[in-house]
This record gives C-alpha cells, structure tokens and sequence, in this order.
C-alpha cells in the first residue's frame, strides 16, 4: 500500500484547509485510515481515524469540533478538512493505514505511511 499525502500549506489563524491521502497498490475498503501530525520538535500524535466503512471516526479532544476527517472509497481517498484553525495545529501532517481498528490511536500499529505534509497557521 502506498499513501501520497496532499493539501497543505499556509493559512492564517481561523482558516481552513482540507487535506487528502491517496491510496494506491493493494487497497481496500477493508484499511483504517487515520491522520497524524508532528509540531516542530515534538513527538508524532493521533489527530483522527476512521474504519474501513466510514461508519465510525475518531478524534483527538484537541481537534473535535473542527476537523473532520472522511473518505471515498470508490476513489481510495480519505480527507481531512480542517476548520477554525489554530496555530498549534502548525505540524506535519501524516496518513497512515493498517487492517484493525484496534488501538487505532497508536502510530506504533500503521504499517503504512504517507509522506507527511506541512500545515502552517499564521497567528
């Protein structure tokens, strides 16, 4: 499975951004998609998962409420649109896939990453 990750850039605090993960290879509705970000010099954190159906999704507190992440099966696509930005939410933004919902807020449990990409809000 590879995973490209696009959609980043720069906006000022109260922007918005909407973010994609494209998936390729050996895909499936089957994958749980999930977001992680890295700040500049801190540890990678979980943002938001959602199951192979998108039947259920998954937040971090810090981000419930504005992001809202979905995806298209038909085109092996999950997004993540993000509304009221912060800058504290200034990080690389990372997608990543694995087969359980299980502990789907533990990076140590992808086995698939995209390449990150950088979001950048202004104060």
């Amino acid at each position: 499975v590879q995973l490209q990750a696009s959609g980043g850039g720069l906006v000022q605090t109260g922007g918005s951004l909407r973010l994609s993960c494209a998936a390729s290879g050996r895909t499936d509705s089957n994958y749980v998609m999930a977001w992680f970000r890295q700040p500049p010099g801190k540890e990678r954190e979980f943002v938001s998962a959602i199951s192979g159906s998108g039947g259920s999704t998954f937040s971090t507190d810090s981000v419930k409420g504005r992001f809202t992440i979905s995806r298209d099966n038909a085109k092996n696509t999950v997004y993540l649109q993000m509304d009221s930005l912060k800058p504290e939410d200034t990080a690389v933004y990372y997608c990543a896939a694995k087969r359980s919902l299980l502990r789907y807020n533990d990076l140590h449990d992808y086995a698939y990453w995209g390449q990150g990409t950088l979001v950048t809000v202004s104060s």
